[in-house]
């Protein structure tokens, strides 16, 4: 189920990317990261009511692993830089950003703090 739902957050960040990123970047994130928590709340209510922050926190931990190989990926089969999940290099805090909220997000919505 985490496999399933990181992959349905990243079909909204690329398509976000896709559509607002042309328009204005800061909106773009801005959305992106949105995308990314609205995910993360339907994943912690849908198929992971009961787990503890730690284990929330590992999962964000494997969302942004995912999302980083993706990245790896997407850039060798394009030869150019592909840079949608995360952000581009060129824009530092967006892409530290986008990254916190990969990590972040499941854990911020974990029910049990224990």
């Amino acid at each position: 189920m985490l496999f399933l739902f990181w992959a349905i957050a990243v079909i909204l960040v690329v398509a976000t990317d896709r559509i607002v990123a042309p328009i204005s970047l800061t909106m773009s994130v801005s959305l992106k990261v949105v995308a990314i928590i609205v995910t993360a709340y339907a994943y912690m209510r849908l198929a992971a009511r009961n787990t503890s922050f730690d284990s929330a926190l590992f999962g964000g931990a494997a969302w942004a692993i995912l999302t980083i190989i993706t990245e790896l990926i997407a850039t060798t089969n394009a030869g150019h830089g592909w840079f949608a999940l995360m952000g581009s290099p060129q824009h530092g805090a967006q892409r530290e950003l986008l990254l916190l909220a990969w990590i972040a997000a499941p854990a911020l919505l974990a029910r049990n703090r224990a």
